[in-house]
């Protein structure tokens, strides 16, 4: 068969990795492959196109390529997955797909993507990263999060990922929901060192570090590492119950080498919190001396972004945090640079915290 896979013209830092499993599966069959961004014609007529998908309110491309490659291939079987197809999997299917896949495409979960087919988008065509889940699922239960519903506890561990990493690479992609919940986190982490030392590789822990799994251990196997960016470790702080463990982590990976700069941690609002709440937390973050990062939440069946207002939220505030992180932040991140702690520690509530400075007359 000739196959056809298509990323949808929504936005993303990373090329779509279950349609380069999927590859890899089709090549494996002796099927040729050709991947497209949106909607296109392909240099030739495909017997099965795989249509990937994202967030659930980035819907609206998803169903414009289904709907164009159904229109263009009536006889080719469109088939629909990914994240928003197996979290809305009945909505996705009034796109007119032939088949709505849930969850993992399980023969190809295994398998080295073919990053090699990247070389075929413009989009794509400079890619440097091997993109790996050493695990799925999450043991933490959290409300906000889609991991539970999708994937379940901590499960499909791997012992190793050598076969994971694409030759020429010079970064590898942790996009595990909790590494340090793997059974076999020492094996990955003494994997990874070994990359680091003997093949020049950088780790980005992309999807953060459980902060209550930060242990001494943890922390001085991570300081051996090599990184690509000032971000080496990402943290949650989702509620305040949290705080303690978070403190810990920092004080931990600052003990080991790990610089406060270049830990960021994740300050959820719009949840269950209040604006004082999230005040408190942001800065918590910046006394203890590292980067804020506030993550807004959307809730996991959300059709439309940055529309939900939590009952204890107002537009106005929500705003406010916006406007903040544009003027005074750094790419989203608030940094902990003298002048922003010292303002957040005069600071009496939420309004003083995130209002602008003026310029003085």
């Amino acid at each position: 068969m000739h196959i056809l896979l298509v990323e949808p013209k929504y936005y993303s830092q990373y090329p779509p990795l279950g349609l380069l499993k999927i590859s890899a599966y089709h090549k494996m069959l002796g099927d040729t492959v050709e991947l497209i961004h949106g909607c296109g014609l392909p240099k030739y007529k495909p017997d099965r196109v795989y249509v990937t998908s994202l967030y659930t309110w980035a819907w609206r491309p998803v169903w414009e390529a289904v709907r164009f490659y159904k229109a263009m291939y009536p006889k080719a079987e469109v088939w629909l997955g990914g994240l928003y197809a197996s979290l809305l999997p009945d909505h996705a299917a009034k796109s007119g797909a032939d088949y709505i896949h849930v969850g993992l495409f399980s023969e190809a979960e295994d398998l080295l993507p073919d990053y090699a087919i990247l070389s075929e988008s413009e989009r794509w065509r400079n890619w440097d990263g091997s993109i790996v889940f050493t695990s799925r699922g999450c043991n933490n239960n959290c409300g906000f999060c889609a991991v539970p519903l999708l994937e379940g506890k901590i499960n499909l561990a791997k012992r190793s990922i050598k076969h994971l990493i694409w030759p020429g690479h010079t970064k590898i992609v942790l996009w595990d929901n909790n590494l340090l919940q793997s059974p076999y986190w020492r094996d990955i982490l003494s994997e990874i060192e070994e990359l680091c030392r003997d093949r020049n590789m950088k780790v980005d822990f992309n999807q953060g570090l459980d902060a209550a799994l930060i242990t001494d251990e943890v922390a001085e196997r991570l300081s051996k590492l090599r990184y690509p960016g000032r971000i080496k470790v990402r943290l949650g702080y989702d509620y305040k119950a949290k705080g303690k463990f978070v403190k810990r982590a920092i004080e931990r990976l600052n003990a080991h080498g790990i610089k406060g700069r270049s830990i960021m941690v994740y300050t959820l609002y719009n949840y269950t919190d209040d604006p004082e709440d999230f005040f408190e937390r942001v800065r918590n973050v910046l006394e203890w001396g590292a980067c804020a990062y506030p993550m807004r939440y959307e809730p996991i069946f959300a059709l439309e972004k940055n529309k939900y207002i939590s009952p204890k939220w107002d537009p106005q505030r929500l705003e406010m945090i916006q406007k903040f992180r544009r003027i005074v932040g750094s790419g989203g991140i608030l940094p902990p640079y003298n002048a922003l702690i010292e303002k957040f520690k005069r600071a009496k509530c939420f309004d003083e915290a995130f209002s602008i400075w003026r310029k003085k007359q």
